[in-house]
């Protein structure tokens, strides 16, 4: 597998008239907002459950249900929420992580996309509701979904667990890789056929396009990735640490990855290395570059960009599936 970046996808001429409508009304919107650094966290979260987010509100899943795993260290339990297909036999797992900058999002904000996952793929789709920063700063996120995997891996559940995928956005991407590596070196590498990650942020000392985004709130600002990595690393550890940013880590053994992300996302550069890396260290990463896209534009999904990701998505994730069932 080649893994092949075309210039012309980031010029702006590549970018449809109606993307661009949309980013600029994305804009105006966010930008009369506020400025939710001048509040609490829990009341940014109480306000995005109000529908006071970039993103729109997903509708809870009547048919989800609660898992609950064990900590390692015994200080109480983490809830995982578990989709199941209805549609199909469930074959197999899709540990989902969400994003939120470490300290916004929940387990039960993405439901309409992981039921869209479950049906196109067979698995079922656990996403966990690790531990949030400012309250919990690092390593209790971190600690939370490898704990979770862990339990997804080794407990007796009665999940199918032969087929193992995981996945998030943005934050939630750095998490699935922080998880991966930790597996890894805990001599559980292999377990896992797939990994989407997308959007990620895998340096939290910045990346060019991060540092040089500037105050343009499009989802996500310069000043907006500086303060999510200091209110996660509250007791001010080396942001280029590889146990922080996976970027620097060493990528051997690794599964099949997806890297998705818009080229009008300030964390561009953090998938171009990342894939870039991840390809080199094992051969095995796609790599999927959407003119215009804004982070993780994939939950507006009205969008004709959102829908094409999210089917290239879920056709990743139903391949890796399809490479691990038996009778292939």
């Amino acid at each position: 597998m080649t893994l092949i970046i075309d210039p012309a996808l980031f010029r702006d001429d590549a970018i449809p008239e109606h993307i661009c409508a949309f980013n600029a009304e994305l804009l105006a919107t966010i930008s009369a907002g506020g400025d939710m650094w001048a509040i609490p966290a829990a009341q940014v979260r109480a306000n995005r459950l109000e529908g006071k987010g970039p993103f729109p509100l997903e509708a809870e899943s009547t048919r989800a249900r609660t898992l609950l795993a064990p900590r390692a260290n015994g200080d109480g339990d983490i809830v995982l929420r578990l989709i199941e297909p209805i549609g199909r036999p469930m074959r197999g797992l899709y540990l989902h992580i969400h994003g939120g900058g470490w300290m916004l999002g929940a387990a039960d904000a993405q439901d309409e996309r992981l039921q869209e996952i479950a049906e196109a793929t067979g698995l079922g789709c656990v996403s966990v509701d690790y531990r949030l920063a400012p309250e919990y700063p690092y390593p209790a996120g971190p600690d939370d979904c490898y704990d979770a995997a862990r339990f997804l891996l080794e407990a007796e559940h009665g999940l199918p667990n032969e087929i193992m995928t995981i996945g998030g956005e943005s934050a939630g991407a750095h998490l699935s890789v922080l998880t991966l590596l930790r597996l890894r070196d805990a001599g559980h590498g292999g377990r896992f056929c797939a990994a989407n990650l997308t959007a990620g942020v895998y340096d939290l000392g910045q990346t060019a396009s991060s540092l040089n985004w500037g105050a343009d709130r499009l989802v996500l600002a310069t000043r907006d990735m500086a303060n999510f990595a200091s209110a996660f690393l509250a007791a001010d550890e080396d942001r280029r640490s590889p146990v922080v940013s996976p970027l620097f880590a060493s990528l051997n053994d690794m599964p099949p990855a997806l890297f998705s992300v818009g080229t009008k996302d300030l964390l561009l550069d953090d998938t171009l290395l990342m894939a870039t890396r991840w390809h080199v260290a094992n051969g095995n990463t796609e790599l999927d570059v959407t003119p215009g896209g804004v982070h993780v534009f994939q939950s507006f999904r009205h969008l004709d960009i959102a829908q094409a990701s999210n089917a290239r998505i879920d056709g990743f994730l139903n391949a890796a599936a399809n490479r691990k069932e038996p009778s292939s």
